[in-house]
């Protein structure tokens, strides 16, 4: 290479130097601003993620101890003072409640109700209630009525399969349809996901109907 060719290399390269520091100089401003726009993004996140936790905590933290009073007004009442921001959270108190024995109320019958039909809330929060609202004694629904409203929440891999099943058979036993409630019974006996206490409550059912486990 000639003395003239590297000469003109490094003009040229001298050139490409001083063109990116002017427009750095000219643009750097909006480089600046784009890392403080990330930085400051992941800094809000967190500090939602943070927030997030501590409201889920605190709302964990008061249904606990809402749970946990011995005397059942004062149960209630707790429940009724904890603090809720979501639909979803409000929808977890409203159903607490209900599993209440002493809170059979009009009003919380009335609630469970219009969770079913919630359509903010996921499938999975509107089953729970509609199965918690078949359940309670005022809910005026007819057995047949029950067994309609229960039999979508039996598909196969439904989470709350076999509890509707369960109660679909106390519907067939209230129409006085016995030997259709104990193959539903049995049917549950045989399910690889039936929890111990569900197990207990089917066996005690198919022995008062007649039934036999050895048939299950």
């Amino acid at each position: 290479m000639s003395n003239s060719d590297s000469f003109i290399e490094e003009v040229t390269e001298e050139l490409r130097r001083d063109r990116l520091f002017a427009a750095l100089r000219r643009y750097g401003w909006i480089a600046v601003i784009a890392v403080l726009l990330l930085v400051g993004g992941a800094a809000y996140n967190e500090w939602q993620k943070a927030r997030d936790a501590r409201v889920a905590q605190a709302f964990g933290d008061a249904i606990l101890a809402a749970l946990e009073q011995d005397d059942a007004a004062a149960r209630r009442a707790a429940l009724a003072d904890v603090p809720v921001v979501t639909p979803r959270q409000q929808a977890l108190v409203t159903m607490f409640a209900a599993q209440d024995a002493a809170a059979d109320t009009a009003s919380v019958t009335s609630a469970l109700a219009a969770l079913t039909q919630d359509t903010a809330l996921p499938p999975v929060y509107r089953e729970l209630a509609l199965l918690k609202f078949v359940m309670r004694p005022d809910s005026g629904l007819s057995p047949e009525a029950r067994i309609e409203r229960l039999t979508p929440l039996t598909i196969p891999g439904a989470p709350y399969r076999l509890l509707a099943l369960e109660q679909i058979a106390l519907a067939e036993v209230a129409q006085g349809q016995h030997d259709a409630a104990l193959d539903r019974l049995q049917g549950i006996l045989a399910e690889d996901q039936v929890s111990q206490g569900l197990r207990r409550r089917v066996s005690q059912m198919i022995i008062a109907l007649g039934g036999t486990l050895d048939a299950a």
